[in-house]
């Protein structure tokens, strides 16, 4: 069809007919010459016709089987039926004229309006496509708020339960708590009877030192005394070491009960807050009291600067050794503690671990306490120690009691919580540790 009407145009038909009849409206001449001119005119114009009837076949063909049926019904039959009907003109030729320009005047018409709702409707698919994109999006944001709204909801049941469980696990803390405390109520009996022990022993050589100095001011010539440096009178006066170690000792098992009972507690609570393994934190516990050697190596090296700062000027009837521990006893404030040295060795300790953003510098207050404790306990004579512990060891009932949460029946022990302390072979306060049954 296109072919077609590219000849069309190429060969100009219709301006060479309108040159004809401005040719022949020009020269109008005899009756022959002018039906001669009117026939070649009315070929030529069944020529075009002819030309446009197949092209008008080709474009109905190109439709298919029902496009293009509304416009043959509505132009091509009537003028059809028109033509053929009508035997002789009935309307003058300015009339027919007249109808012609109505006729195009309406196809322009209605080529405007199908232009114009063309338009119009490629404008309403527009906005009916942005309309849904919209309503897509408001559905989308619907199901987004309705899904914010079910998260909230689950959100505020979640933080109840969690804020029940924590107030749960308070009261079981505090329920371990009391527990503790009536633990050590239990033995403190125990550790009363013997501090009062102490106490009287140490009131007996209170009274015994009172009496020797009551025999000196009453004696009637001190002169020789004081002239004999190694009269037996004064060779065998107590230094004020040896005076007060009953008191000290009483005092210094009282010191590790409270460091039992408080400082332990606090320092677990701390770490809790870091270490959610409650095991590994008793661990770590009882690794820092292990600080216990490190105070007894310091206290060693202190007493060896001492004798050798007093050996050049001692002359008392005391030995070296006694003027020592009595210089010691006597500047307990002079101990530096090294926590660096008792935490650079936890760090490299593989039974206990330790959360990379903080270090064990939290419990420096508990590792202090118990290095100034251990310090003391050695100037004591004998001095107090800490039992040996390992984990996997048989239980022992005499040094240790076995924790709350224990397996009563198991044999061997699982790991330490707490030292138990020692005078020689003796136990003076019992230890803790976990027993249990390994699978």
């Amino acid at each position: 069809m296109a072919e077609s009407l590219r000849r069309l145009t190429q060969t100009a038909s219709f301006r060479v007919l309108q040159d004809k009849l401005e040719s022949w409206h020009r020269d109008y001449r005899s009756c022959d010459q002018n039906l001669n001119r009117c026939c070649e005119l009315i070929e030529l114009t069944a020529k075009l016709q002819s030309q446009l009837f197949a092209i008008l076949n080709l474009a109905a063909a190109e439709g298919g089987q029902y496009a293009g049926v509304d416009t043959l019904k509505t132009r091509l039959l009537p003028w059809l039926g028109t033509s053929f009907s009508i035997v002789g003109p009935s309307v003058s030729a300015d009339t027919s004229l007249q109808l012609m320009q109505d006729s195009a005047e309406k196809d322009r018409k209605i080529r405007e309006l199908s232009l114009s709702h063309g338009s119009d409707m490629q404008k309403m698919e527009t906005q009916l496509s942005s309309t849904r994109l919209q309503l897509e999006s408001v559905r989308a944001l619907l199901h987004v708020q309705k899904e914010l709204e079910e998260t909230k909801s689950r959100s505020a049941t979640t933080l109840l339960a969690t804020e029940e469980e924590i107030l749960q696990l308070k009261a079981l803390h505090s329920a371990y708590e009391q527990v503790e405390i009536y633990k050590r109520r239990i033995h403190a009996p125990d550790d009363y009877e013997r501090q009062i022990r102490l106490l009287r022993e140490e009131l007996f050589h209170l009274n015994m030192e009172k009496a020797m100095l009551q025999d000196l001011v009453r004696s009637p010539s001190p002169l020789p005394l004081l002239s004999r440096p190694s009269s037996p009178l004064r060779s065998e006066s107590p230094t004020r070491a040896q005076l007060t170690d009953c008191s000290r000792r009483a005092g210094l098992v009282s010191r590790f009960s409270g460091l039992y009972a408080v400082k332990r507690l606090e320092a677990q609570n701390l770490l809790l807050r870091y270490i959610t393994d409650l095991e590994m934190v008793q661990k770590i516990i009882f690794i820092a009291v292990e600080s216990f050697r490190s105070a007894k190596m310091a206290y060693r090296q202190f007493k060896l600067r001492v004798k050798t700062t007093l050996s050049s000027s001692h002359f008392g009837p005391e030995s070296l050794e006694d003027a020592a521990v009595d210089y010691i006893v006597r500047n307990l404030d002079l101990y530096d503690v090294q926590i660096n040295d008792v935490i650079n060795a936890m760090n490299v300790n593989p039974q206990i671990s330790f959360p990379p953003e903080v270090d064990f510098s939290l419990i420096s207050a508990l590792i202090r306490e118990t290095c100034r404790l251990a310090f003391a306990m050695q100037t004591l004579d004998p001095p107090l120690d800490l039992a040996f512990a390992s984990d996997g060891e048989l239980f022992n009932d005499t040094r240790y009691r076995r924790s709350f949460d224990s397996d009563f029946t198991a044999p061997l022990v699982t790991f330490h919580v707490w030292p138990a302390l020692m005078e020689g072979n003796g136990v003076i306060v019992k230890g803790e540790a976990v027993t249990r049954r390994t699978p």
